[in-house]
């Protein structure tokens, strides 16, 4: 069993969406690991804030199945397939590592982003912040205690969803 973990994001109807995204992924991989639920703002355009999350699941999929599965889960709710990466959206699910697998296709693994932006490293290091990122060799709690935390402002919401 693969141990992934998805970054969730919604700056549309973003709790609906983060509902939905939620629903969608226990449907697809059952048990969810959730991290707090982050309020940031945009980054890279001008647009409203984002809704943005961590889950962690074990999946039995290939890695190129999941990647299929997230884009599906996307495209269900809203997503249009030729969304610029920086625009606004329903519902954006990317995986961030799948067990300490190193790739660029189907998908990158691990994900740049996760040392980029705090609203992907501090929800990792809340749920998985014990797990060696496979190219840096420090830990997520590492990386995000070593976050310059002033470079992206997030703010802690409530998570509101239950299970179907």
């Amino acid at each position: 069993m693969a141990e992934i973990y998805i970054s969730l994001g919604s700056n549309i109807n973003r709790q609906h969406y983060i509902d939905q995204g939620l629903n969608a992924l226990n449907d697809t991989f059952g048990l969810l690991t959730l991290s707090s639920l982050f309020e940031s703002e945009a980054v890279g355009f001008a647009g409203k804030a984002f809704y943005n999350m961590v889950v962690g699941v074990k999946t039995e999929k290939s890695l190129s199945d999941v990647a299929a599965a997230l884009r599906s889960i996307e495209f269900a709710n809203g997503r249009s397939e030729n969304a610029k990466k920086f625009s606004s959206r329903t519902l954006d699910l990317d995986l961030l590592l799948y067990d300490d697998v190193i790739a660029e296709q189907p998908a990158q693994i691990p994900r740049d982003e996760i040392t980029k932006n705090a609203f992907v490293l501090w929800p990792l290091a809340e749920i998985a912040g014990h797990l060696i990122h496979p190219t840096i060799g420090q830990s997520y709690q590492q990386l995000w205690h070593l976050y310059d935390k002033n470079q992206q402002q997030l703010k802690k919401v409530p998570l509101n969803w239950a299970t179907k």
